[in-house]
């Protein structure tokens, strides 16, 4: 593989998303436009010094609970401090649970959602990558997540919320953010919450979106804003 691929990963401990395999294909067609190969594991054994070496990115596609053993925990950190791009979407919030520098990297944690249904997302930040393609209020339909604290106070960079009047069970008022952004020691963070049907894998407006994430966190070039995660 060359020294700049995309590894994606979509290991389950707990709910599995039916939309993993159709986002998979997305990904790996998406890293392939950017001209990188891309890999699709759930085995925590990829995660060494030797193989994420070779990473442009990282991406947690839906992974659920504890999803990493103490080595891969170990190799993932180091990759993510020392440079390297992570990429987790949907519930990724929802992963490593007790790892508290998983959390970190977040900067909040999953805290359920309502039924499915259409709502709007507003974009706070139209000229970042991901973003750029979305209109200023996007019409979607998800499970729009709730999260158990506002990720704002952990310094990320919120790109896009949702607008919790425009559909039922928001708990995080008239600032809920879906989409945001960090440094991490020398790496690069990006979260998004939405992606949960696979037809959402489907759409051209959301893989853009992707493609700008993905693009972002691999470029490595630029200052990707607040650094506050350290190693532990």
């Amino acid at each position: 593989m060359p020294i700049a691929d995309v590894l994606i990963y979509t290991r389950t401990a707990g709910y599995r998303h039916d939309s993993i395999p159709a986002g998979a294909k997305a990904l790996v067609a998406l890293a392939e436009a950017a001209g990188r190969e891309a890999e699709v594991t759930d085995d925590p054994g990829a995660f060494t010094a030797e193989r994420l070496g070779r990473c442009a990115a990282v991406v947690f596609l839906s992974t659920t609970g504890t999803v990493l053993d103490p080595p891969a925990r170990s190799a993932f950190e180091a990759y993510v401090l020392g440079g390297g791009g992570f990429l987790a979407i949907h519930a990724a919030a929802n992963a490593e649970p007790d790892w508290p520098f998983y959390g970190e990297l977040l900067g909040t944690r999953f805290d359920g959602h309502p039924e499915i249904q259409p709502g709007v997302v507003r974009v706070d930040v139209p000229d970042h990558p991901a973003t750029a393609a979305l209109p200023g209020g996007w019409a979607w339909t998800d499970e729009w997540y709730n999260f158990t604290s506002n990720p704002r106070a952990t310094g990320v960079r919120v790109l896009a919320r949702a607008d919790e009047s425009s559909y039922r069970g928001g708990t995080l008022g008239a600032d809920h953010p879906l989409v945001w952004c960090r440094g991490a020691g020398e790496g690069r963070v990006f979260f998004t919450a939405l992606g949960h049907a696979a037809e959402a894998y489907e759409d051209e407006t959301f893989l853009g979106h992707l493609a700008g994430a993905l693009r972002w966190v691999s470029s490595g070039t630029g200052s990707p804003g607040p650094r506050p995660v350290t190693h532990h």
